[in-house]
């Protein structure tokens, strides 16, 4: 049995419907490219004001997969 190594990439999601929508659009477009994802972590959240309201919510993530043997 071998150790699992990982890498992370970091990456910003957006949505103008909220934090959760913009991790979970985060995620779907990494997996278009990225094998074995395993985590996540929520970096920074941040967002876009447009007329005094909330336009669009900003989340950085960083995303770890385990690299092939």
């Amino acid at each position: 049995m071998s150790n699992t190594v990982y890498k992370h990439i970091e990456i910003t999601g957006t949505s103008s419907k909220g934090v959760d929508d913009a991790i979970q659009s985060a995620i779907a477009r990494a997996s278009e490219t990225l094998r074995k994802m395993q985590w996540f972590e929520v970096v920074e959240i941040r967002g876009r004001i447009d007329n005094d309201k909330v336009a669009q919510w900003q989340v950085t993530l960083k995303i770890g997969f385990s690299l092939e043997d």
